[in-house]
């Protein structure tokens, strides 16, 4: 039987490296197209070297791949929720629940003030929720809808919706991960949260004064005429019931009652569903 050695610093940054070098070719060479696939090569490759290095230290083929399950196995829940969040985005925009929040969105938000709302708003239902993931997937489609209506780059809108709503799990009694830090530190919550509290409160103000001035250098003269054309389109396609808002709305309440984020967001997928073939028959055909 092979002694098995422990890897030099050398060792473990080899595979990594790699990546980089690999990664870096791909985005000087295809540029935007890298994530069509070479990335994913590039990945795949850079495992290939991390294994030779640990056949070399001794690792047999079955230990490797237990190792590679449970690593799968630790990231399944949240490529899980991803899927989940993939068929409510789909069930949302067909039953017409996204199409009606980026219609009242686009009546009652001004272009200068968007980037600005979009992460005050996703901070405080992710404050209320715990999870960003939940809220990038309700909240966060629907003002990526309104964004993009209001011609606004897809990027910046984004990235007010990641940083509101990372701000909201990271400071939510709530959230699992904020509960798991100071239960593994040996201090209480309460403590927990006022110690972030220090770097965190200024970094979000900061934030919202960026979106702010960005939200004034945005040219708007044609925003209002695009607008209309978007308003309209939706309300003619789309029947905009005020009980598509029941949806999100439970959604919500489901997860800051503390039910896990797949089963909620499975729920609020199936709910859509059905609301497209009551209030949408049209456009199920």
């Amino acid at each position: 039987m092979t002694a098995k050695k422990e890897a030099t610093l050398l060792q473990a940054l080899i595979p990594i490296l790699f990546l980089i070098v690999l990664l870096t070719i791909n985005v000087i060479v295809l540029g935007s197209g890298a994530i069509e696939g070479a990335n994913q090569i590039a990945l795949l490759l850079g495992a290939a070297v991390a294994g030779v290095i640990s056949f070399q230290l001794g690792h047999t083929w079955h230990e490797i791949e237990v190792s590679i399950v449970r690593s799968i196995s630790s990231a399944m829940a949240a490529m899980l929720i991803l899927l989940t969040i993939g068929s409510l985005s789909g069930t949302w925009l067909l039953s017409g629940i996204v199409p009606a929040m980026i219609y009242y969105g686009l009546k009652i938000l001004n272009p200068t003030i968007f980037l600005l709302a979009a992460c005050v708003v996703c901070a405080i239902v992710s404050l209320a929720t715990g999870s960003s993931w939940s809220t990038v997937a309700t909240v966060g489609i629907a003002l990526l809808g309104i964004g993009k209506a209001l011609d606004i780059h897809e990027g910046v809108i984004a990235g007010a919706i990641i940083s509101g709503s990372y701000f909201g799990d990271k400071m939510s009694p709530l959230s699992d991960t904020t509960n798991l830090a100071p239960a593994m530190a040996g201090t209480d919550l309460i403590t927990h949260v006022k110690y972030m509290m220090y770097t965190t409160i200024p970094t979000l103000v900061i934030t919202l004064l960026i979106f702010m001035v960005w939200g004034f250098t945005l040219d708007t003269s044609t925003t209002a005429t695009d607008s209309q054309a978007v308003l309209a389109a939706i309300e003619n396609s789309f029947d905009l019931n005020p009980l598509l808002f029941v949806v999100p709305v439970l959604v919500i309440v489901m997860i800051v009652k503390k039910v896990p984020a797949l089963p909620a967001l499975l729920v609020g997928a199936l709910l859509g569903g059905l609301c497209a073939v009551i209030f949408q028959p049209d456009v199920v055909r």
